[in-house]
């Protein structure tokens, strides 16, 4: 059986209970309950501002909810407390380094740790072979003689080095060079393979996020929003009648919901069950809408024997997870002409 099996087989490693956070009395997270398993790999998507960042934070327990419990292996736990130090590691999305060479960025855990001295040479060397940077051509290099990926890179080195319990990854490829995004991907998923260590991952880049993720949480306004793949379509919402909302697109289109808005401003999702895609022009159903767009890409789920397809309609995305056979039975292609509809009533309000 492997380690990351094995692992999976004990205690929740996270159970969140009640979570609220506040800044300056504005509520910016808040949490009913979340459950994350050990050895899991667990992806979190929604825009810039959706709390995904405020949430890490609190998982890697550098930063306390204002209200609520977190439980770590069954045990509250708090900042720096010594049930978590050293065994949850963040990697933030600008991660710093000290002012030294890479040696010395990469062995300071280990010196905190109080690890022999005699161990460190191997150490440092097998973490920066882990994220792909030679130990004789890195080791000795100052801070300021990397470049943006390469300082993720040794960031994640000195994370590794450490063999975390949790590996927290926020926004891991973000503005970085491709060969660094892609080793930094490798080398997450070498942890958990190898180690079991329990991912925990917020991104943009839902397509990797839902080819390596056991689960992929979507989060808007601080609260999770569901799990696997939706279509977030957001403000404003103009109204067209007694209880027709409209959003406008660039092209001309509207997307009609039958259901008045919280504000104008809400957010809106139609649950993917809800919307169909064909290639040809359907017969609509009594209640629904239909929209016309263009498919912009397709990619292969071998995992979920599924297909992901993206239309865009307009300025508006959506994305659907389709199964093998219905993609091969319509024949679809990027830039094929696409119809959606969906039930007007089949929409959740955020």
């Amino acid at each position: 059986m492997s380690q990351k099996a094995l692992i999976s087989m004990q205690t929740p490693f996270y159970q969140l209970s009640g979570i609220k956070k506040y800044y300056n009395r504005r509520q910016v997270a808040d949490i009913q309950e979340l459950t994350l398993s050990a050895g899991s790999i667990t992806g979190f998507v929604g825009p810039n501002g959706c709390g995904k960042s405020t949430l890490l934070n609190m998982l890697a327990f550098v930063d306390s909810p204002s209200e609520g419990t977190i439980l770590y292996k069954g045990q509250k736990a708090h900042p720096f407390s010594e049930s978590v130090r050293f065994r949850v590691s963040l990697l933030p999305q600008e991660p710093c380094l000290l002012k030294r060479s890479v040696f010395e960025n990469i062995a300071y855990g280990l010196k905190l740790r109080r690890i022999d001295k005699s161990q460190y040479l191997k150490k440092v060397d097998d973490a920066l072979m882990l994220v792909g940077l030679s130990p004789d051509n890195f080791s000795s290099r100052l801070w300021y003689q990397l470049s943006g990926g390469e300082v993720h890179r040794v960031a994640l080195a000195a994370r590794l080095v450490l063999k975390p319990e949790v590996l927290i990854l926020d926004e891991p490829t973000a503005g970085v060079d491709v060969v660094s995004a892609q080793q930094i991907m490798d080398s997450a998923l070498m942890a958990s393979k190898e180690w079991g260590t329990t991912l925990v991952i917020a991104g943009h880049d839902w397509r990797w996020l839902h080819e390596i993720c056991d689960n992929v949480i979507q989060m808007l306004n601080g609260k999770i929003i569901g799990k696997g793949l939706e279509n977030i379509l957001y403000g404003p919402w103009n109204q067209v009648s007694a209880g027709l909302w409209a959003k406008i697109l660039n092209d001309g289109q509207r997307i009609l919901v039958k259901e008045d808005p919280p504000l104008p401003s809400s957010a809106a999702i139609i649950p993917q069950r809800f919307i169909n895609i064909s290639a040809n022009p359907p017969v609509q159903k009594p209640g629904e809408h239909l929209l016309q767009g263009v498919l912009v890409s397709l990619s292969l789920e071998p995992a979920a024997n599924a297909v992901m397809v993206s239309v865009r309609t307009g300025n508006q995305k959506f994305t659907l997870q389709l199964p093998t056979e219905k993609a091969q039975e319509d024949n679809f292609f990027p830039g094929q002409n696409i119809y959606i509809t969906y039930p007007i009533s089949a929409v959740i309000w955020y």
